[in-house]
């Protein structure tokens, strides 16, 4: 499905099935250097489940046009635009890492306006390394590689994906070396300047969903525990033996604590 925001094509897969604005809808948001496919599981259960579902490219990313927007706070602006140019009231937000900081501050910028939050993979402040960045700057292959091996959980590098034959080594290293050049310093950079993640949480009112890896070496935990705090009406679940992709190194358990918010 194309939308138009801002004067460029905005792609959102719709898991399968044709988007009704007069189903409660869902809209997914992915991390740094990611696309919509972030979500292929979860999105496509909510859609067979009585939701309409928009698992959306950012701008630059995937099939959206446009440049790769510069902060957290840009983002959100262009979520909330989002929401208005596909006509629905209250969504649900639901995203990972990146798109958690944005669904997030999207939730705190229209409080009476985001039925629920799903947040994947959170913390209250995500600083990126150096390294990291100097490398996504550069746009070499070693900031993909760094991500892929501090991302995936150690067990997930060991071969034993939920499903026969998928290797999410590789499968991650290729959908980040899909990526625009300077799509993902661009986000990493977003990531690493936004310090707003505890105002907005303490002016969250909607049902929230923490799902975070106990094996995360980018999101630990235990950083997530100030935004656990500040926001009432929440559930958490910690993901045994789980890094940072919990969507595709876990999906199942993913998609059970998101299904009892959301």
């Amino acid at each position: 499905m194309e939308l138009i925001v801002d004067g460029n094509k905005v792609f959102a897969a719709t898991g399968g099935k044709t988007f009704d604005r007069q189903k409660p809808t869902v809209i997914f948001l992915h991390g740094a250097g990611f696309d919509r496919t972030a979500w292929l599981l979860q999105s496509r259960w909510f859609a067979h489940h009585g939701r309409s579902v928009l698992a959306v490219d950012l701008p630059g990313h995937g099939r959206s046009e446009g440049s790769p927007l510069a902060s957290v706070a840009d983002m959100a602006d262009w979520t909330c635009r989002l929401i208005d140019e596909a006509g629905v009231s209250r969504p649900a937000l639901v995203g990972h890492s990146l798109g958690a900081l944005v669904a997030l501050e999207t939730a705190a910028r229209r409080p009476d306006g985001v039925r629920a939050l799903g947040l994947l993979g959170v913390a209250v402040e995500m600083p990126v390394h150096p390294e990291m960045l100097e490398s996504a700057a550069a746009n070499t292959g070693k900031v993909r590689e760094l991500m892929t091996f501090w991302g995936l959980g150690r067990v997930m590098q060991q071969g034993t994906a939920p499903m026969p034959g998928l290797w999410l080594t590789r499968a991650s290293l290729a959908l980040l070396g899909a990526a625009r050049p300077g799509v993902i310093h661009r986000d990493l950079a977003a990531c690493n300047s936004y310090a707003g993640a505890l105002e907005a949480a303490r002016r969250v009112t909607c049902p929230t969903a923490f799902v975070l890896g106990d094996s995360d070496l980018m999101t630990p935990p235990a950083k997530a525990r100030p935004l656990i705090d500040a926001i009432g009406d929440k559930r958490v679940t910690i993901l045994p033996q789980c890094g940072h992709f919990m969507m595709s190194e876990q999906p199942d358990r993913t998609l059970a604590a998101l299904q009892a918010v959301l």
